[in-house]
């Protein structure tokens, strides 16, 4: 049985990741100016032009992999997230985490002007601190000590904060210069603005920790996904096991919201898919959402860029036509 199920999550993985090698040959081929195959695979071996080799190594490069490391943390973010609140609906954009990422970036902008083309480096880890604190906000105000976080008002408190976040925002945009608030309005609408190697250095560390934690509690995440009574009675200590989780969790939210906006529903989507392909088993859940993820960001990102050239769809508003209908479907089925 178990190799039976190994060798599903891998043809499942393998699928993926062939999906994504699909897409990104597209995509660096997508964009104002265009690089035939023969030149893209020309400039990889260094026999390209100048501009080829500008094209393709400091612009279509680096967004490729800024968007496959974004879809990768979101989805296990939302992952977890559903595990340890035991609810289907649970997503960092949905629940607010990545509101608060993003009112700090805000801040940052809109009481250092110019912040926009500032530390790179800083906004990972400011992000992180915006989704931290709202995290943190939304757990107190949905756990209750006799209920633990009862899965309902979980969702419908972490609704209210990002409609709270999303208010103050859009006020905050009143006090920005015309560039910053283009910056901004580009940022919220979920587009992939970080497009170089810089964004992926800032962006990589915290992927590099924070993966392979996730992965060493996948046990402990499916036994928390059982209910807090049975993991107590089995020795774990709820309460610590949970805070760490989510610790994750938020560090990866934030760290990819702060390179690619606001994009929602990459961790509702991915894990919905994933466990009814290979079932709820995170040791094989968790590694193939985050190809799963990878791949959707990167589907995102790349129709984005090539529906209306020379203009831009952000990724965020892509992923959000897809990801919209399907919460209400969920929505709708967890009712009946």
């Amino acid at each position: 049985m178990m190799k039976k199920k190994l060798r599903r999550n891998m043809t499942v993985m393998i699928v993926f990741i062939a999906l994504i090698i699909v897409i990104f040959l597209i995509s660096v081929n997508t964009g104002h100016i265009r690089l035939s195959p023969g030149e893209v695979f020309a400039t990889f071996f260094g026999n390209g032009t100048d501009q080829q080799k500008l094209i393709l190594f400091e612009f279509r490069l680096p967004r490729i992999v800024i968007a496959v490391l974004v879809g990768a943390a979101l989805a296990v973010s939302g992952t977890v997230l559903q595990g340890l609140s035991r609810n289907a609906l649970a997503d960092p954009g949905i629940l607010g985490i990545n509101s608060g990422a993003g009112l700090m970036v805000m801040l940052y902008v809109a009481f250092f002007p110019g912040a926009s083309g500032g530390s790179i480096f800083f906004l990972p880890i400011l992000a992180w601190f915006g989704a931290a604190i709202t995290a943190a906000f939304i757990y107190i105000l949905s756990y209750k000590r006799d209920e633990g976080i009862s899965p309902t008002r979980l969702l419908l408190t972490g609704i209210a904060v990002a409609a709270g976040i999303s208010a103050f925002t859009i006020v905050l945009t009143l006090i920005l210069s015309p560039e910053d608030y283009q910056f901004v309005a580009t940022w919220m609408a979920g587009s992939i603005w970080g497009s170089n190697w810089q964004f992926v250095l800032a962006l990589l560390p915290f992927i590099a920790v924070l993966m392979p934690l996730v992965m060493y509690k996948a046990s402990v995440l499916n036994i928390l996904s059982m209910g807090d009574q049975l993991a107590t009675g089995l020795g774990i200590n709820v309460e610590r096991e949970r805070r760490w989780l989510l610790f994750i969790a938020v560090g990866l939210a934030g760290a990819a919201v702060s390179v690619s906006g606001g994009i929602g529903f990459v961790g509702l989507i991915a894990p919905h898919l994933v466990r009814s392909l290979i079932g709820p088993k995170h040791q094989f859940l968790l590694p193939t959402v985050a190809v799963v993820g990878g791949f959707l960001v990167l589907l995102a990102d790349t129709i984005g860029r090539s529906i209306i050239q020379p203009s831009e769809v952000p990724a965020g508003i892509v992923v959000a036509v897809i990801g919209a209908p399907y919460f209400l479907y969920l929505l709708a089925r967890s009712k009946a």
